[in-house]
Parts: C-alpha cells; sequence; structure tokens
C-alpha cells in the first residue's frame, strides 16, 4: 500500500470549506481520565495552511474577558467532532494577523459579513402555504 493511499483513507469528507474570516464553533473531544466529553471552541478563522493535504491546520482566535486566545486545529484530527461555520466575513487577505492588535469593533468594521445559510424554519414553512 502506497503513502497516498493510506493519506486519502485518513482525510475527513464531512468537513465545511473553511475560509479565512469565517465565524465557526469547533466542536472537539476532549479524553479526561477514562471519560470523554467534547469541548466546543467558537472564534475567527484567521489563518488557514497547509491546503487541504493531511498536514492542513486553521487556527482559530477569540477573545476571552479581554485576553485574546488562539487555537491551532489540524483539520483531518479524529479529534475533532464536528465544524459548524456560523458566519462567512468577505476578507482582503489570507491571513488575518493584523487581527491581533485590533480592536473588537475596528474589526467587525472591516469585515463584510454574510451569514452561513441561516434560513428560519418559519420562514420556509410560511413559503409552502
Amino acid at each position: 500500500m502506497s503513502m497516498t493511499a493510506i493519506e486519502k483513507n485518513t482525510l475527513r469528507t464531512d468537513l465545511p470549506e473553511i475560509k479565512s474570516g469565517d465565524s465557526i464553533r469547533v466542536i472537539q473531544k476532549v479524553k479526561e481520565g477514562d471519560k470523554e466529553r467534547l469541548s466546543p471552541f467558537e472564534g475567527l478563522v484567521i489563518a488557514v495552511k497547509h491546503g487541504k493535504g493531511p498536514t492542513a491546520t486553521f487556527t482559530v482566535r477569540k477573545v476571552i474577558g479581554g485576553i485574546g486566545v488562539e487555537r491551532i486545529f489540524p483539520l483531518h484530527s479524529p479529534m475533532i467532532s464536528k465544524v459548524e461555520v456560523l458566519r462567512h466575513s468577505k476578507v482582503r487577505r489570507a491571513k488575518l494577523y493584523y487581527i491581533r492588535e485590533k480592536a473588537a469593533k475596528e474589526t467587525r468594521k472591516r469585515m463584510k459579513s454574510y451569514l452561513a445559510l441561516a434560513v428560519p424554519e418559519s420562514v420556509e414553512s410560511e413559503k409552502e402555504e
């Protein structure tokens, strides 16, 4: 069995397309002793690196109590249970490292937001009637 065949077996296909500027929620499996729980991490994607291959990673940043927290997740990790895209934003850079120095109000102003296919169920039922 060649390395490319092994890599294809480990790549995940159930994840949405993630771009810089997206607001996402990553639900990760955390093992504590003999128990396993799900831990959500919600924030802004500031970087996507190494394409879509087995070494692909994405960096998510959020601010907790005035302190910025960044986590780097491997895209194809089996410890990631689910990734939800909450909002797409149109940005003009591939890497948003400049956001580290900006205030929250200033970054919201610079991004053009698009909701990620969020259609309420009540609107859909009214169209059917």
